[in-house]
């Protein structure tokens, strides 16, 4: 059983959409296919059998999500001179000169613009357990592309 790595703000979040999704998705789905079932026929009732599918797509979401939960472990941040799971670092792209920072995150708490990426992912992967100074190479779907650690936060 592999376990799914989350943040404790991440699990948080994790278990108020699953919460959302038990207390009012699956309760107003359950509502709309009894009012479907009450109109008559339901062999010929298309709002019934839409009704019917959404309610097994959010049945199998929750699921999902309950077992994503019953897997997970905390993660948290402690400092070290090498980057590892919630590292904030600094790095220069040597093609680019460019200056990004970055924090590693759990693959479900990623997010871009936000400078999150997933600690599982190709950079990610390539960056966990090295220092201050060091050079990367990373294999990217463009091709290597290489970095310089400046710093971690």
């Amino acid at each position: 059983m592999e376990k799914v790595y989350l943040t404790k703000d991440g699990k948080e979040k994790l278990k108020s959409e699953l919460n959302r999704m038990i207390r009012v998705d699956q309760v107003e789905l359950i509502e709309s296919l009894k009012e479907a079932r009450e109109k008559g026929d339901i062999s010929e009732n298309a709002e019934y059998e839409s009704a019917k599918s959404d309610l097994e797509t959010l049945s199998r979401r929750i699921s999902k999500m309950q077992d994503r939960l019953n897997r997970s472990e905390i993660i948290t941040y402690s400092k070290s001179d090498k980057i590892s799971m919630l590292s904030k670092i600094s790095i220069k792209n040597k093609k680019t000169n460019t200056i990004i920072n970055w924090t590693l995150v759990p693959e479900n708490e990623v997010n871009v613009r936000e400078g999150r990426i997933s600690f599982n992912s190709p950079i990610g992967t390539a960056l966990l357990g090295k220092k201050v100074g060091e050079i990367v190479d990373v294999q990217v779907p463009a091709g290597i592309m290489q970095f310089e650690i400046l710093e971690i936060l």
